[in-house]
């Protein structure tokens, strides 16, 4: 189903080939390029003095080009700087932030920004992959001081998901800025879950400075009661059709969090001049394995062949945008995954030649497709045992084990996505009560 604005219908998947742009990730601004620079900046503390700030940019330490402008007119969240400020002034704040937190149109990262305008930032949360966006999928992350400022740097993807009552204290608000992928397996807003429920229990304000959905569909299998996990924890289609500021209203109002219905104090600071259905270039890569557009466009299909023995080729240059089997009857395609710094050092397969498809110039809108799950389940001969090696993580990930059924007794796309409308009009209407922009036209 493709519930997207009017003119903006899905192109086929069979494809007239297309080449696609990378993304260009930005450098914060041309003084950050030399890591010897020091930005000192006058900044008034509780106590009245001046004090001299040395700030980096994290961001100085990933290799990156100048962001390319968008061409669009609308402002984000983070850009409301007089609307964030009349909320955080004089205020302790708790900065939940990664690498995707940049002010686009002047390219200085969220964290940056603040303490220029003197906020008191008490402690930094991040997500999987880090402060800097770097490390693998899955991987721990460790707490740490931030090396440019000495701000503890506490991490929500290791031991613990939830800050404990302790790495609350002292704090009297907590900011959220990221980037999600429209995609309910994305781990970065489970991380805003947890967060919007310590603050709930904190009794204290939860602010979400809003961006764009990149893949803005109402679309796939409902999470079913007995799968929630942190890949899944909250009862929405594979794609929500929501930013992180509507999908944190429908967390708070449907009463999701532990701590009961609208039981968080929920502060949305959205965007400007935007609407469902707008195209939104992606400004850097939002985790280590999602590089360029295509990758992002692809992920919500692809990451499905995480729960199966097939590559997405973890361990290339083109990681979400080919996948493969070391079998010559997977494809004609190839290519041998291998540790790559900053992408994945242990990839499936390393060493070995995967046979399949090259997906980098396919001509594919965005969405959901079921084509290329289906069509590696028929090269891989439709054995269930071969094709679905970690059937409990790819029943996670589709959010109940039916999908998985539905692909082992031999439906067709058409059966399979004819079985979720019901599930996906019901969705739709919670959805309308929790939007903050414009929806789609039909």
């Amino acid at each position: 189903m493709d519930f997207r604005r009017k003119g903006n219908k899905r192109k086929s998947i069979a494809c007239s080939i297309q080449p696609f742009t990378l993304l260009n990730l930005p450098m914060l601004t041309e003084r950050f390029r030399n890591s010897s620079y020091i930005y000192a900046v006058k900044s008034r503390m509780m106590n009245n003095r001046y004090i001299l700030f040395t700030l980096f940019s994290f961001a100085l330490l990933l290799s990156r080009e100048r962001v390319e402008a968008q061409t669009y007119k609308y402002v984000l969240g983070a850009e409301r700087m007089d609307t964030i400020l009349s909320l955080v002034k004089g205020k302790r704040i708790g900065l939940a932030v990664n690498h995707t937190s940049v002010l686009e149109k002047t390219n200085m990262h969220l964290l940056d920004a603040l303490l220029v305008h003197g906020v008191e930032v008490r402690r930094i949360f991040v997500p999987e992959h880090g402060f800097r966006g770097m490390e693998e999928a899955g991987v721990n992350v460790k707490s740490h001081a931030d090396a440019a400022t000495g701000i503890p740097v506490i991490s929500l993807y290791g031991k613990h998901f939830k800050p404990s009552a302790a790495q609350m204290e002292n704090l009297d608000m907590i900011v959220f800025d990221m980037q999600d992928v429209g995609a309910r397996f994305f781990t970065y807003i489970s991380t805003m879950h947890y967060l919007m429920e310590a603050c709930a229990e904190s009794r204290i304000p939860f602010v979400v400075l809003d961006r764009p959905n990149p893949n803005d569909y109402v679309d796939g299998p409902l999470r079913k009661s007995g799968y929630k996990s942190f890949v899944g924890l909250h009862p929405v289609p594979l794609l929500h059709g929501l930013t992180v500021g509507e999908l944190a209203r429908m967390i708070n109002g449907e009463g999701w969090l532990k701590t009961g219905k609208k039981s968080c104090l929920l502060t949305v600071v959205t965007m400007r001049d935007w609407r469902h259905g707008d195209p939104y270039r992606l400004p850097m890569k939002p985790s280590p394995n999602l590089p360029n557009e295509q990758a992002v466009r692809l992920y919500p299909s692809l990451c499905l062949f995480e729960g199966t023995g097939v590559s997405v080729g973890r361990g290339t240059h083109f990681p979400f945008q080919a996948i493969g089997y070391p079998d010559a009857n997977a494809g004609d395609f190839t290519f041998t995954p291998v540790s790559i710094a900053g992408f994945d050092s242990d990839p499936l397969y390393k060493g070995k030649v995967c046979y399949g498809m090259d997906l980098r110039d396919c001509s594919f809108r965005g969405g959901l497709t079921l084509h290329f799950l289906l069509a590696f389940y028929d090269r891989l001969g439709k054995s269930g045992k071969r094709f679905f090696t970690r059937a409990d993580w790819f029943d996670l990930l589709a959010g109940s084990g039916e999908l998985r059924q539905q692909i082992l007794a031999g439906y067709t796309e058409k059966e399979i996505r004819d079985g979720w409308q019901a599930d996906l009009t019901r969705y739709k209407k919670i959805r309308e009560k929790y939007l903050l922009y414009p929806d789609y036209e039909e």
